[in-house]
């Protein structure tokens, strides 16, 4: 097969992301499946100015509190990884915690030490995992969630999981639990959920990062790249590498 010939389905959101995710596949030499899996509204809502600690998990979340206006104050910030603290740093925020492991429990045990007794504000989406704000808690905090987002699937997306299931996808680049889990609801609406879990069984699946190979291995999806950063430039590289081995020559 042709790096050309390759097949690569990504599933950002249709905000210039997703745009830009095809365009790096392209780049790669391969064809870009644009499958937008991920619609973002804003609630409006802004992170407490009260807190000790705020914790962001998103660039998503981050530009939503920075264009709210939203003043850390001297509050220690926190961020999942080093792709949420680089947009924290460019809207002007200074950024003291980034966890070696860029997951929840990551995030939990960089600051179990330093938040017993602590007011904790964790800003993001309405899919965020309970794992943070449980663990926060066993470790002393008192934790406020506010929600800046919420996540839900586009109208009319699924065209990869109709090509999954007739076995004409090679590869596919899943950025987040959620975009397996919509990606598996579409496949559901179409009436080929099986079949298109077969078909990424056929092909390479790229994910993002541990909790994503997590969700996707618990639905029957074998995984074959994860990249050391959870970035997505890193994620289809490796990605299409494995499914076309020859781009490179």
């Amino acid at each position: 097969m042709t790096t050309r010939d390759t097949t690569v389905a990504v599933f950002r959101p249709d905000d210039g992301r997703l745009a830009a995710a095809a365009e790096l596949v392209e780049s790669l030499g391969a064809t870009p499946v644009a499958d937008p899996m991920l619609e973002v509204t804003a609630t409006g809502a802004t992170p407490r100015t009260d807190a000790d600690v705020v914790v962001f998990t998103s660039k998503t979340g981050v530009d939503l509190a920075a264009d709210a206006g939203f003043d850390a104050g001297d509050a220690v910030v926190a961020a999942v990884g080093d792709t949420t603290a680089g947009r924290l740093r460019d809207r002007g925020y200074a950024v003291d915690v980034v966890p070696a492991e860029f997951t929840s429990s990551g995030l939990v045990a960089a600051l179990e030490d330093r938040v017993d007794g602590a007011r904790v504000e964790v800003a993001r989406s309405d899919h965020g995992s309970p794992v943070l704000l449980d663990g926060l808690e066993a470790a002393g905090a008192f934790v406020h969630e506010t929600v800046l987002y919420e996540l839900e699937r586009p109208d009319g997306s699924g065209e990869s999981a109709a090509l999954a299931a007739t076995g004409d996808l090679d590869a596919a680049c899943f950025t987040s639990t959620l975009t397996v889990e919509h990606f598996l609801d579409a496949a559901a609406e179409r009436g080929v959920r099986e079949d298109a879990i077969a078909g990424l069984n056929d092909a390479v699946v790229g994910v993002i990062g541990p909790p994503t190979r997590e969700t996707a291995e618990s639905h029957g999806i074998a995984v074959d790249a994860v990249p050391d950063v959870a970035d997505f430039d890193a994620l289809a590289t490796e990605t299409v590498e494995a499914a076309a081995p020859t781009y490179h020559e």
